[in-house]
């Protein structure tokens, strides 16, 4: 089964790989471990803010970016400066959530849970499995001890103690071929939902104590799902543009069509965030940004000069836009353009 389930990694199914990291991903992962052994803490660097980064928050009003060779770093004055934290780990960090302006959680390859109870200043590692040999993908929490994280090969781990003890419950899915996991997403008055390899789908009515296989309107892969601010509402997206919505919890789906300057979207989505003022924004590769002020029924298309692929996106108090991915840490207007042309 294993075995099965690497050939399709190796075919391009793993979402970072798909959606812009590749190799350099890739590589990361495959020596991690022995790095990992020798070095217990990330390495201090002058440029990591311009390093490859793949998830940020907000905590509270401070921003936090997460990503290669254990990389996490602070941002109080809105992302024009930028401090690195001490983190014990030289792994690719994906994923990154805060509960609250304090308590937060990083996940990341070797199947590392990272936690920190100050706002993303220091770290302590939660959990790691090395026999697992795969990243944990996404991480989300319902409050300050029920938490759930998903990753490759079927992985979903769950705590009811604030991460104090992670329980695997991947047999709770319909998953025997143990499709990739990408995202797991609370959704307002509904539950949660998991996004995954070949169209999977999950959701949960009683906070993960149990999950139906959700029949989805795609066969590719989706890279994460996120709920908008209206209830049993959510987004799926992935591969060359696919974005879907559903208003009823997955039951069914309506294809959102999106246009760029030169004909359709065909990029990647990587991430998606929910803004305090309820507007949605997605990013992927080509520099791709989307944001939508409809509750996600139309978006607009924004494709970046530089072309860089983007991973994940925070607001800013201004109204404008953190964008990370290739090249870093980049300052946005709120289409997505460069900060110097808003």
């Amino acid at each position: 089964m294993r075995d099965r389930t690497r050939a399709r990694a190796l075919r391009g199914a793993w979402p970072l790989a798909a959606s812009m990291l590749l190799a350099l991903t890739m590589a990361t992962g495959a020596g991690g471990a022995q790095a990992a052994a020798a070095e217990e803490y990330s390495v201090e660097s002058a440029r990591a803010s311009q390093s490859l980064l793949i998830g940020a928050a907000n905590a509270g009003k401070r921003l936090v970016v997460v990503g290669d060779r254990g990389h996490i770093l602070f941002s109080d004055d809105q992302g024009k400066t930028w401090t690195q934290a001490r983190v014990p780990t030289r792994q690719l960090l994906t994923a990154v959530f805060f509960l609250d302006d304090k308590r937060g959680w990083a996940v990341g390859h070797d199947a590392q849970v990272l936690t920190t109870n100050d706002g993303g200043a220091t770290w302590s590692k939660q959990f790691e499995d090395l026999a697992r040999e795969a990243p944990l993908l996404d991480v989300t929490f319902l409050d300050a001890r029920h938490g759930f994280a998903v990753g490759a090969y079927g992985a979903l781990i769950e705590t009811t103690d604030g991460g104090q003890h992670w329980q695997d419950i991947a047999d709770r899915l319909d998953n025997p071929d143990q499709l990739h996991l990408n995202g797991i997403a609370s959704i307002k008055d509904a539950g949660l939902f998991i996004v995954g390899e070949q169209g999977s789908m999950f959701r949960s009515s009683d906070n993960g104590q149990s999950w139906a296989r959700v029949e989805g309107p795609y066969e590719g892969s989706l890279f994460g799902a996120i709920g908008t601010a209206q209830p049993h509402t959510l987004l799926a997206y992935g591969l060359r543009g696919n974005l879907f919505r559903s208003t009823d919890f997955g039951d069914t789906w309506q294809p959102i069509t999106l246009k760029a300057a030169r004909g359709s979207l065909e990029f990647g989505l990587a991430s998606a965030t929910l803004l305090g003022d309820g507007s949605l924004v997605l990013v992927g590769n080509g520099g791709t940004v989307l944001r939508s002020h409809d509750d996600g029924q139309s978006f607009t298309v924004y494709n970046r000069a530089d072309r860089l692929a983007l991973s994940a996106a925070t607001g800013l108090a201004d109204g404008g836009l953190l964008l990370v991915g290739q090249g870093g840490v980049h300052l946005a207007t709120a289409e997505g353009a460069e900060e110097g042309q808003r």
